[in-house]
């Protein structure tokens, strides 16, 4: 899953089934438990828990990946009979586990019992009629969230988010944008008392496990303690802090030039709708604003991509040949078989681009529905790396069939991402070879700088919001407020016109509603470089790190590949240190690879009232 936009751009199907459970699998913990588990220990519990979840994963998987790319009535029934079957087991597994609690076991089976009750985002209170009105909320909060409608001219003219995230991408109006913007969070207020309601009863489940609230439980799940995890998070962001406050002054310069000091005023926090994104959370749909040398090396890979005949297939395999350059293995067979790689004539599909582990083994695919473009054959080589992890892990037990932690699964293919350098590109024939000029490379990093780094204080201060709301530090009664103190603390933002708590402007993200954690996507960020540097290293290269590229390098890859098979076997910080030499997570290989732009930035920000 990924916090581009508003709806995922990756769901592996293991990470699919902790969302599920998010929604509706502790409601179902009323059902008997299955087995003799009375007389099992705790070793044998997990042998059995690992042998069923491995045959039931398989089902799932087969009746979501038949619903997904082939959308009927009946698809759609099966693939819920199998999600109910799946959910009833991974509840009565949770239920049952409580017994072992104190006793003696392995130290991977305690670990496998910590990660079963951790997978669980919404753990439900044990009263029967609290688990199902948990389930029917959060079910609610979904469904109401893609049922939103902004309508104006008496309910003629009605657009959905996709529409409304369009104009904030696409126009360059203050007005247009306001509109939008207003019109789409406006729709968020009915979710409140739901969400009010949602937080009583999922504190009341986590506590049944042990933990003081659903925050805590959702930071016990990093291989320390809940308190230890907060002060990680705050450190790594203030590692990176200081790049994101020169991005946000130049940014607002740039917008105060655009839509008029009046609007956009030095030194005070940014109207959020000027960023051509519906949450201010990544502004490269902006870049024709922010692009600081018009023109300049504007590397057209996607006429190359239309003219050298790149279809699905070819895009793919050029993934699949950039991994195997790093000494990884060729894709399965099945993979070409079994995957839908293009779009279907014929029948309804989910176009959204997702890997798949279907059997735990070998059974490995993508979903996308694949055009010519650049941003398509990043996607390919990003859905690539969930792939290739799938693989790597394929010999642990099911229990350990992830990531470190959940941080880990989206920065491994970001991370080769991070690779396809215009020397890469060159070396696969996309672009001419050259060697890029200062404003090339400054053009460049700010591109990519909008994404990664403006993403940075909106991928720690959602997360902190609600750690902040579980707590009770944040009342119902100030929700908004709360939200928008954080994001003017952190990202420097104000919202473009007054907001009271009649609104509920946190509902209008949809990880919120959704109930999906969210901290997973700022640790990615910063992963992804701190493994890209370890790869460079490995690799011998010397140069700016911005310029690296490991394509080619085996000594790079088999490190890579070693940190894959451990998946969630053991500590994450055990498996960092293999690659990496260092237990901590650490931002300093983000700010040396912006270095460039840093400087740059510096520059161009003298003489301007930086901060808010």
């Amino acid at each position: 899953m990924s916090p581009n936009r508003a709806v995922p751009r990756c769901i592996s199907p293991l990470r699919l089934r902790r969302r599920l459970a998010a929604a509706v699998a502790i409601a179902l913990c009323a059902v008997a438990p299955v087995g003799n588990a009375a007389a099992e220990t705790g070793d044998e519990f997990v042998a059995r828990l690992n042998r069923e979840f491995a045959d039931i994963y398989r089902e799932l998987n087969a009746a979501g990946w038949t619903q997904a790319t082939y959308i009927t009535v009946d698809t759609q029934w099966l693939s819920a009979r199998a999600n109910e079957r799946f959910l009833a087991a991974f509840s009565r597994a949770v239920e049952e586990s409580k017994q072992f609690d104190g006793k003696p076991m392995s130290a991977a089976s305690r670990r496998a019992i910590d990660l079963l009750r951790q997978g669980v985002a919404a753990p439900a209170p044990d009263d029967p009629a609290k688990r199902a009105e948990l389930a029917t909320i959060l079910a609610g909060m979904e469904a109401k969230y893609g049922e939103a409608r902004y309508c104006k001219d008496g309910g003629k003219d009605c657009r959905d988010e996709v529409q409304l995230k369009t104009v904030l991408e696409e126009s360059r109006n203050y007005d247009e944008l306001l509109d939008a913007w207003k019109g789409w969070h406006d729709q968020a207020r009915g979710l409140r008392p739901d969400y009010v309601r949602f937080t009583d009863l999922a504190n009341e489940g986590a506590r049944t496990l042990g933990y003081k609230d659903l925050g805590a439980m959702w930071r016990s799940g990093y291989d320390m303690p809940a308190d230890d995890f907060t002060r990680e998070a705050a450190r790594l962001y203030q590692q990176v802090e200081p790049l994101y406050k020169d991005l946000q002054c130049y940014a607002r310069g740039r917008l105060a030039a655009k839509y008029g000091e009046d609007k956009v005023p030095a030194g005070k926090p940014i109207p959020a709708h000027l960023f051509g994104n519906m949450w201010a959370q990544q502004w490269d749909a902006a870049y024709d604003i922010f692009e600081p040398y018009p023109g300049v090396s504007q590397l057209d890979v996607d006429s190359a991509l239309v003219a050298q005949n790149y279809d699905s297939v070819r895009m793919a395999k050029s993934a699949e040949a950039f991994y195997q350059s790093i000494a990884f293995p060729a894709l399965p067979a099945t993979f070409w078989e079994r995957s839908m790689l293009s779009q279907p004539r014929d029948r309804n599909v989910q176009c959204h681009a997702s890997a798949w582990h279907m059997d735990g083994k070998d059974d490995v695919r993508i979903k996308m529905c694949t055009r010519p473009t650049f941003e398509e054959l990043q996607t390919i080589y990003h859905e690539m790396g969930h792939v290739y992890y799938y693989l790597g892990y394929k010999d642990q037990p099911f229990m350990f069939q992830n990531g470190a932690h959940d941080g880990f699964h989206e920065a491994i293919g970001d991370t080769v991402t991070l690779s396809m350098t215009p020397a890469y590109l060159a070396q696969i024939g996309l672009v001419p070879e050259s060697k890029p000029s200062k404003e090339a490379v400054i053009n460049q990093q700010m591109k990519m700088a909008l994404e990664k780094i403006a993403f940075l204080p909106f991928g720690k201060m959602i997360d902190e919001w609600r750690w902040q709301v579980f707590s009770g530090q944040v009342k119902p009664e100030n929700y908004n407020a709360a939200w928008w103190a954080l994001r003017e603390k952190y990202q420097g933002i104000r919202p473009p016109v007054a907001r009271t708590e009649a609104d509920f402007d946190p509902g209008a993200k949809y990880h919120i509603p959704g109930n999906t954690p969210y901290t997973r996507y700022f640790l990615s960020f910063i992963l992804q470089f701190q493994f890209q540097k370890a790869l460079c290293d490995a690799a011998g290269f010397k140069g700016p790190l911005s310029e690296c590229s490991v394509y080619g390098n085996e000594e790079a890859g088999r490190r890579f590949a070693a940190m894959l098979a451990k998946g969630a076997s053991q500590p994450w910080q055990d498996t960092l240190y293999e690659l990496t030499g260092t237990r901590q997570m650490d931002g300093s290989a983000l700010i040396e690879y912006f270095e460039p732009l840093r400087g740059w930035l510096r520059e161009q920000n003298k003489g301007e009232t930086c901060g808010w």
